[in-house]
C-alpha cells in the first residue's frame, strides 16, 4: 500500500545518508540506478527525496548503499516534494536553471500555448535526461530534456 510522509527532515536525513555512501563507496548514480533497472534521474531523484521508489528497487538502493531496512522503507513513501530551501537557490548550478526559467519561462510558456493551445506540461508523465556532448567551439556543453506529457485545459 501505498503510504505518504510529510515530514521533509525524514526525507532529508535519508538523502544524506545515501549521497554520503555514494561518496564512500565511490559510486555513480548510473551504477545506483543500473541495480534498479529504472532510469538515472528518476533514481537520482527519489535518493534526493523527491520520488518514491517501488519496493524491489528501493530495497535494491538500499542493500547497495548499506542503508537499514527503515531507510528502503523510507525510499517507498510518497515525499513532499520540491523542497529546494529558501526563496531563491543559492547553489549556482540550482540557480542557474531557476535563472534559465526566469529568462526563457515566458518564451516557454509563449511557444507551449501557440504549439499545444492552453494546458501544462505534467512533471507526473515526465521523462529527464541529461547528456554530455562536445561543442565544436572547444570544451563540452550540456544537453537537457525535459520531456512531459501536455495536459489541456478542459472547460468545465
Amino acid at each position: 500500500m501505498p503510504h505518504a510522509q510529510f515530514d521533509t527532515t525524514v526525507r532529508s536525513r535519508l538523502a544524506e545518508a545515501a549521497v554520503e555512501a555514494k561518496i564512500r563507496k565511490d559510486l555513480t548514480w548510473r551504477q545506483i540506478a543500473d541495480v534498479t533497472g529504472l532510469s538515472v534521474a528518476f533514481v537520482t531523484a527519489a535518493v534526493l527525496g523527491q520520488h518514491p521508489l517501488p519496493a524491489p528497487a528501493a530495497e535494491a538502493v538500499a542493500e547497495l548503499l548499506g542503508l537499514d531496512d527503515d531507510d528502503a522503507l523510507w525510499l517507498q513513501t510518497i515525499p513532499t516534494r520540491g523542497g529546494v530551501p529558501g526563496a531563491l537557490p543559492t547553489d549556482p548550478t540550482v540557480y542557474r536553471f531557476h535563472e534559465m526559467l526566469q529568462v526563457y519561462g515566458t518564451t516557454l510558456k509563449a511557444l507551449v500555448h501557440e504549439e499545444f493551445g492552453d494546458g501544462i506540461i505534467s512533471a507526473i508523465n515526465f521523462r529527464l535526461d541529461v547528456k554530455k556532448v562536445a561543442d565544436p567551439e572547444g570544451g563540452e556543453r550540456a544537453v537537457i530534456t525535459l520531456d512531459g506529457k501536455y495536459l489541456p485545459t478542459k472547460p468545465f
